[in-house]
């Protein structure tokens, strides 16, 4: 992406799309029941309440009434048409891995089958966005995590800390390949969720040959193991390497969430927050889904920056726009052209 001289003056940015992530499939229900919903209309509340204090985009997961994370796709098209009558402006963003919790005591943590997660493309209603990861790695959640971190939770259970340890994302090419398919055969906009630039080169390429052809919505993930970290040098390498056409947000992981977020705000970028990526605001206090939408409005507002509204950040996400080719989605999110037949030197933008 490029800065200019006014880059940083909120009047020349787009308005800031805040994503919550509130249903925490990671957590155990007593990790923090007064913010983790167990019914549907728990789960349905929730999302009012976070777009009734500024997020608009929400990225779902469902929980089961046992308190375990749900992997019954008729639990999520239930969930759906709820939220479409509750919330008809926010953007409805499903979780690829469907849920990575553990079913049972010592069972790992992992995403699941490459088949089933093809099945999000047939929900119905259909959301607005699938996150879909790139390139298997390793997700151990639990290398940032410090002992404040984990206090009074249900990590601090030795069997639950091994398998968040040792979770991997299954993302192998031909998989990730049909899953672009199928999602957009379904009119579903798919949300890269990325470890660092080498999968982002990945998604380049992909764009190159022509398998995805579309807006580019990316996250940059930085939370560790196997991720990049919440380093500033990580994060603006991955901000440069961004092109200027792509819509980047910003996650990472418990008490480095808001401060990577005040940078995202800052520097025009978007922001992530919600009890999947921390429960913790001050050391040792939670803080709610609501409440950490809140405190980025409030940083918003302090910087200057407005806060898209439903409508807004739908035209930002760029939900109604479609490519139909490689050349014009390398054009459209700013990547220099592929080259041409018999050309020499560097390609370059006319």
């Amino acid at each position: 992406m490029h800065f200019l001289d006014d880059s940083l003056f909120p009047e020349n940015q787009e308005k800031l799309v805040i994503t919550v992530a509130p249903y925490g499939p990671e957590w155990e229900l007593d990790d923090f029941r007064d913010d983790l919903p167990l019914t549907m209309d728990e789960h349905v509340q929730q999302a009012v309440d976070c777009f009734n204090a500024g997020a608009t985009v929400l990225h779902i997961h469902v929980r089961e009434l046992d308190g375990k994370g749900s992997k019954r796709l008729s639990k999520f098209n239930e969930l759906l048409g709820r939220l479409r009558e509750a919330v008809p402006e926010m953007i409805l963003q499903i979780g690829g891995s469907i849920s990575f919790a553990p079913e049972g005591e010592g069972a790992d943590a992992k995403w699941l089958s490459d088949d089933t997660r093809h099945m999000l493309a047939d929900l119905d209603p259909k959301p607005d966005q699938v996150t879909i990861a790139i390139n298997t790695q390793q997700m151990n959640l639990m290398e940032l995590m410090t002992p404040s971190d984990i206090a009074g939770t249900s990590f601090e259970r030795p069997e639950i800390a091994e398998a968040y340890r040792e979770m991997t994302v299954p993302a192998g090419p031909g998989w990730v390949e049909e899953h672009l398919k199928r999602l957009q055969a379904a009119g579903i906009q798919p949300h890269f969720q990325l470890a660092g630039t080498h999968q982002f080169e990945t998604v380049e390429r992909l764009i190159r040959r022509g398998v995805y052809t579309g807006p580019l919505m990316v996250t940059w993930v930085g939370i560790g193991g196997g991720s990049d970290g919440p380093n500033p040098y990580n994060m603006m390498e991955f901000i440069r390497r961004t092109p200027d056409g792509a819509v980047l947000t910003l996650e990472t992981i418990m008490r480095s969430v808001l401060p990577i977020n005040t940078m995202a705000i800052a520097m025009g970028l978007h922001a992530r927050c919600g009890n999947e990526d921390t429960l913790w605001g001050r050391k040792g206090e939670k803080m709610t889904s609501v409440q950490q939408v809140e405190q980025l409005v409030r940083i918003a507002n302090e910087l200057g920056r407005e806060v898209a509204t439903g409508k807004e950040a739908r035209e930002i996400y760029k939900l109604d726009e479609h490519y139909t080719s490689a050349d014009e989605t390398l054009a459209k999110i700013g990547f220099a052209p592929n080259r041409a037949p018999g050309r020499l030197g560097f390609t370059h933008h006319a």
